[in-house]
């Protein structure tokens, strides 16, 4: 856990640069286009384009790589590896360039019937144009995804965990520097515009996603990677990865089914809904992703080599660690930021009352998923460390399905709202199914009693004194910060044996006994 805990931090460290990065996008978009059915278009025609990237080069065949490539380099040598990991990723461009043709011959059918049918004909048009350039920068991830998994299989995190931030560069260069029709205020400077309009924002991600792929050549070129022609299907590393892939891009499809079908409704709902949903989302993914993500990034290599090596007291114990380190980590972080959100979010996107109302709104809504999403990234993960695709997959269908009801159900009642609730309840629910199985599996597991209940005590006890700070008559926005940092100091003892767990040298041994 020790190595573990490192490579976290190093993933959350600049994943968190990321974080800032893309706040910075954010807020050159918000404040260029608002709350706008200009800006809905761009959320909703990115969606086609995001599914496939995350069923190819992303998600799907990146966590399917890892266990066989980890394999690979405890078994076999480095050049056996590559030898595989050439033959995927060739198969991942090829594969990607054929859909994409595809998408481009179905953009105005899928935008009709499946993305936004509520958007006016004007909006549909705009959203299919953006799609098909956007398929180019997918064609690059293609590449980019899968490197980025090969080198966290060599268990190298710093230019993966740098790549994102280059991308939010990209897009930073594109939302400032294209897409406005004047000069952008920078402080003392005046940017130049190139006034392209909503497209300068689609020629930001493709700028983005060459820069996503070049930072992480170096990578390769460090640990001897040459690549060769030729995709065998009879090879068994191939097929081991084909046989993960399968389960794994049905998973992600229900996975990425939530965007498509929440911009699907809430292009039903008016102007801005799609955008708040957006920025929502996007807000709790901040902390979902220096978590959660980075966390689990990190751990699935590890315990990906300790299942090949037949460690299962080390392999079971280390996945308490991180169920009680993420317990521990999210709520309080949800508790603190729901109440605080709202100066913050006033500030940044300088909306009226009523758009950064819907904002926070949603906002707060996600937060109440935010543990549920950080655990299903260790749950998930779990599983395909076994190379056990076929669970996540399941549980990953269930929860589609149970989104889409609750969301229907709930936007008849709460409008765009119903919409997020219905997220963090499938999303939640699908997190403690997993971890159910787990303990079935693996008992003890699941021991974390002990953590939850000091979690939501000290919880609870930092957003009423986050609370109480925002009533003071001062500026709202350093009361936020403000409340954020008493509520850290009032959490951080009732989840310090978690902080320990987490760094400290023996920490996977002790876990369960520590519960």
């Amino acid at each position: 856990m020790n190595h573990i805990a490192r490579s976290s931090l190093i993933i959350a460290f600049f994943f968190g640069i990321d974080k800032i990065l893309g706040f910075v996008r954010q807020l050159i978009v918000a404040r260029q286009f608002q709350l706008s059915y200009e800006l809905d278009v761009f959320n909703a025609a990115n969606n086609i384009p995001d599914l496939l990237s995350a069923l190819i080069s992303g998600g799907a065949l990146g966590i399917a790589l890892i266990p066989v490539l980890s394999e690979y380099l405890q078994t076999r040598a480095r050049k056996d590896a590559w030898a595989l990991f050439s033959q995927i990723i060739n198969l991942a461009f090829l594969v990607t360039a054929g859909l994409s043709l595809i998408i481009v011959f179905l953009a105005p059918w899928l935008m009709e019937h499946v993305i936004a049918p509520g958007f006016p004909p004007e909006q549909k048009l705009q959203a299919v144009k953006l799609m098909r350039l956007d398929l180019i920068a997918i064609l690059i991830f293609s590449l980019s995804g899968l490197i980025m998994a090969g080198l966290q299989a060599n268990q190298h995190f710093l230019l993966p965990a740098l790549a994102p931030a280059l991308y939010n560069i990209g897009q930073i260069f594109g939302a400032s520097i294209l897409a406005p029709q004047q000069g952008y205020q920078l402080g003392p400077i005046t940017l130049p515009a190139m006034g392209m309009g909503i497209e300068g924002l689609v020629y930001g991600v493709i700028i983005g996603a060459i820069l996503h792929l070049l930072i992480q050549i170096p990578g390769l070129i460090k640990y001897e990677f040459k690549w060769r022609p030729g995709i065998n299907f009879k090879d068994a590393g191939v097929r081991q990865v084909l046989n993960l892939l399968g389960p794994r891009v049905l998973t992600m499809f229900f996975i990425q089914l939530f965007f498509i079908v929440r911009d699907n409704l809430a292009s039903r709902l008016g102007e801005g809904s799609v955008t708040a949903l957006n920025l929502g989302w996007f807000i709790m993914q901040v902390p979902e992703t220096l978590l959660g993500t980075a966390f689990a990034i990190a751990l699935l290599p590890t315990i990906s080599e300790m299942f090949a090596r037949g460690e299962m007291d080390r392999f079971k114990t280390s996945i308490n660690s991180a169920v009680r380190t993420m317990i521990a980590l999210t709520i309080p972080t949800a508790m603190i930021l729901a109440v605080v959100i709202k100066p913050l979010v006033k500030l940044a996107f300088d909306y009226d009352d009523a758009g950064t109302d819907m904002i926070v709104l949603a906002t707060r809504i996600y937060l109440a998923g935010l543990a549920g999403h950080a655990l299903l990234e260790i749950a998930s993960r779990t599983f395909y460390a076994q190379k056990n695709a076929k669970i996540p997959l399941i549980a990953a269908a269930i929860n589609a399905l149970m989104y889409i009801v609750l969301a229907v159900t709930l936007m008849k009642v709460l409008g765009f709202a119903g919409i997020a609730t219905a997220n963090s309840i499938s999303f939640t629910m699908e997190a403690l199914l997993l971890l159910y199985l787990l303990n079935r599996k693996y008992p003890g597991v699941l021991k974390v009693r002990k953590t939850l209940l000091r979690v939501v005590i000290g919880g609870g006890l930092a957003g009423i004194i986050s609370f109480l700070i925002l009533r003071l008559p001062y500026n709202s926005f350093y009361l936020s910060l403000a409340g954020i940092a008493a509520g850290a100091l009032i959490c951080i003892p009732f989840i310090m044996p978690e902080i320990r767990l987490l760094l400290s040298l023996g920490g996977v041994e002790r876990s369960l006994n520590a519960n």
